[in-house]
């Protein structure tokens, strides 16, 4: 227990003693994390606003006009047999237009000249979860539109996929980013420890001298670069969280994004201790490196 104190003493002098370098380390070690950081927040949110789409998905099935009232049940009762049905409701040609003028009050007066009411009616169809994925609607839709009362079936199957698209782009992305940063941040940490070592390096050899380990030697420095590590990984977090705040603010709407319910999220705690973990890890490898190539200290 004395030694273990002994090492974690010598780290936090260490740490000190450099302060200079060490705010510098700390503040690139934050950065370098907090720019991967917006990628994985981009990538979380973007994930998650796909699933609330892809759980939110709305199918519209047009039908013909001038279609006999039996006819209009018969494929309704016909649709709703259908497994992949969780529930639909039945849009009159009559509320059709009332539901146009109340969302495009400004465009009504385009339909007023068309005397009849060019609106069709149409089934809003809510699928079971398990059928929500792209292609599962498409293969639906496509055996519905074969059904002689059906005269047109839409979704919003390419803005979904678009965004799915978008969210595996940038998801390769952040893992490019963050392997450049990590290992500018490995750098960064392994100079600082190497600095430290240069300027102690006499008090190293003193060391030796008496008798005392490689180990026991390289532990403080270990120790020293993963606390760097944990510092800049926990100021990358406030920097992060500060300018997501920021970013809700002035979306002037919280939690409502290009109509989507799906509210934007910050880290969870698990995924922010990951965060602090990697910031750790770094600086822990980063120490591990300058003291490899540090030739003066041998185990």
């Amino acid at each position: 227990m004395r030694r273990l104190a002994y090492l974690i003493k010598e780290a936090l002098t260490n740490i000190r003693l450099n302060r200079t370098t060490t705010l510098i380390a700390v503040a690139t070690t934050a950065f370098t994390l907090a720019c991967f950081g917006v990628f994985l927040l981009l990538y979380v949110n973007l994930r998650g606003m796909v699933g609330s789409l892809q759980d939110d998905i709305k199918v519209i099935v047009y039908l013909h006009d001038n279609l006999a009232q039996q006819s209009i049940l018969e494929i309704q009762h016909r649709i709703k047999a259908e497994p992949e049905v969780a529930s639909l409701a039945y849009v009159s040609k009559e509320q059709a237009m009332a539901d146009f003028r109340t969302q495009f009050p400004a465009e009504s007066h385009l339909l007023q000249g068309l005397g009849e009411n060019p609106l069709p009616a149409s089934f809003v169809v809510t699928l079971v979860p398990r059928f929500r994925s792209s292609d599962a609607v498409k293969r639906w839709s496509d055996r519905l539109r074969s059904v002689p009362e059906v005269a047109q079936v839409q979704y919003s199957r390419d803005w979904i996929e678009n965004l799915a698209v978008v969210v595996v782009y940038l998801e390769l992305v952040a893992v490019a980013v963050g392997a450049i940063l990590s290992a500018a941040s490995v750098t960064i940490i392994a100079n600082t420890i190497r600095l430290t070592l240069y300027a102690r390096r006499e008090e190293i050899e003193i060391m030796k001298l008496i008798g005392a380990t490689g180990a026991f030697i390289k532990i403080p420095y270990l120790l020293e670069g993963t606390v760097l590590g944990a510092l800049g990984a926990t100021l990358a977090l406030i920097i992060l969280k500060a300018g997501f705040e920021f970013f809700k603010q002035q979306l002037g709407q919280p939690g409502r994004f290009l109509g989507i319910e799906s509210g934007f999220t910050f880290f969870s705690n698990q995924v922010s201790l990951l965060i602090v973990l990697a910031g750790l890890s770094l600086g822990f490898v980063g120490s591990f490196v300058s003291l490899l190539g540090y030739g003066r200290v041998k185990v």
